[in-house]
């Protein structure tokens, strides 16, 4: 095997003599950072909806949960699309290509928010472009498959889809930090305002401090990455849809990430309309006695990314069917005492709800890492890509949903529903996956 030219030919990672460590582990890190860019440009918008209104935008609470779902509309669409560019592509064309394309959804952010007059459609229009951050997340996974042997794709897989995931935490959680003051080389911009104080907020910053990094990432992953050649036509790859496999994983993943990646988007949003400035309580409770959603928000997935990406050793050790069942059971029982604080009396009862869904953050994360150890294992090689992709995709739409939902319904009748769901997962899990004598065990 030649492994000085772009392309691997004779790449074999189950043979020792056609492997090169040295050259997967490499492809994992430079994919894995240019992911987790991606995941803060999908999360943008949930970072700096909160502030909107604050900055003298006239949103509804509706608005500001549709908005905020968008993304998740617009990463589930795109991940259709991606799933199928490793093959076309290649690794190094596609992590560089989609690396220049987060530069179009922050560039959009920086500016949108700059001007108040900025139409709704404008900014619905910037949150589903944000969705690319998240699309190519279908693409990345299959790619990085490609380069590790079964027997390490629990931990390769793990540790990527867990470190990038940690960018939904990393953007909520400096974003708060990077609005309150002027970054070198912007300050000639001027700073929107609260409009209830005139105090000074720098809520463009989130969107414009990652694209130099983008651009970085861009030439590194163009001159570093190679490509394995791999072969499938369109008919081969939708073939994953004549396994039954490829549908109880989806609704496993969908349970897992998607309730994930729902609650990460929405969570800023629903503490502040059920425990904060924008909640019943705000008119009895002295307004800096509440809890505020976008300080505490960010804990959620950074939790939920974390055990994601610690346990793919375990699960290369026990099998991810394991923990995937596991995970599913905790989901229901944590979602379900979330609920029971959701109608609150007073401010009080922050407390125990954020703890359930911190809980529910953990669990998500032995999902997440489970479900990616058993498609490796229990589907063809030839399938194992395209079903990451797919179940991937359908996990992404958790966003949109939650924002959709939260928009519609009650909290306390959303979260019960997801208790309802996340049984059903459990039950299939358990059936086929994980039981003794499972018809697929891994």
């Amino acid at each position: 095997m030649d492994t000085s030219q772009r392309v691997l030919h004779g790449w074999d990672p189950e043979d020792p003599e056609k492997w090169d460590s040295k050259i997967a582990w490499k492809t994992l890190w430079i994919s894995t950072i240019t992911l987790f860019i991606g995941f803060c440009t999908w999360y943008l918008v949930s970072a700096i909806a909160p502030m909107l209104n604050q900055i003298g935008f006239d949103l509804s609470a509706s608005q500001l949960y549709w908005l905020t779902s968008i993304p998740g509309l617009a990463g589930g669409i795109l991940r259709l699309v991606f799933m199928f560019l490793p093959a076309v592509l290649g690794t190094r064309k596609l992590v560089t290509l989609s690396s220049l394309l987060f530069i179009l959804p922050m560039l959009g952010w920086f500016f949108a928010v700059q001007n108040t007059d900025t139409s709704y459609w404008w900014l619905l229009t910037l949150a589903f472009l944000t969705g690319i951050g998240g699309g190519v997340f279908s693409g990345f996974m299959p790619s990085t498959g490609y380069f590790f042997p079964k027997s390490k794709s629990g931990t390769a897989l793990g540790l990527q889809a867990g470190l990038s995931n940690l960018g939904m935490s990393f953007i909520q959680l400096v974003s708060p930090w990077l609005m309150g003051f002027t970054l070198l080389g912007i300050g000639f911009v001027a700073p929107t305002r609260s409009a209830a104080t005139g105090e000074a907020l720098y809520v463009y910053n989130p969107a414009i401090v990652l694209v130099p990094w983008a651009i970085v990432m861009a030439v590194i992953a163009w001159t570093q990455l190679k490509d394995v050649p791999v072969t499938a036509n369109f008919k081969q790859q939708i073939d994953i849809f004549g396994n039954k496999n490829t549908w109880i994983m989806t609704v496993i993943y969908i349970a897992g990430f998607g309730a994930f990646a729902g609650f990460t988007a929405q969570l800023a949003l629903l503490i502040n309309n059920t425990f904060g400035v924008s909640s019943p309580l705000a008119d009895t409770y002295a307004l800096e006695d509440l809890p505020r959603g976008a300080a505490w928000a960010f804990l959620f997935p950074l939790v939920g990314a974390g055990v994601r990406a610690l346990w793919g050793p375990l699960c290369d050790k026990f099998g991810g069917a394991v923990w995937t069942f596991i995970g599913l059971v905790g989901m229901t029982v944590s979602t379900a005492a979330a609920a029971l604080f959701l109608n609150p009396d007073s401010p009080d009862a922050f407390t125990p709800f954020f703890i359930a869904m911190m809980v529910m953050a953990f669990f998500s994360g032995l999902v997440n890492a489970g479900s990616f150890k058993q498609m490796p294992m229990i589907l063809p090689k030839r399938q194992a890509g395209g079903v990451i992709g797919w179940t991937g995709a359908m996990g992404a739409f958790g966003p949109f949903i939650a924002g959709v939902l939260l928009s519609l319904i009650a909290p306390a009748t959303f979260f019960w529903g997801c208790v309802v769901f996340f049984a059903f997962a459990a039950v299939l899990a358990w059936i086929y996956y994980a039981r003794p004598h499972a018809p697929f065990p891994g």
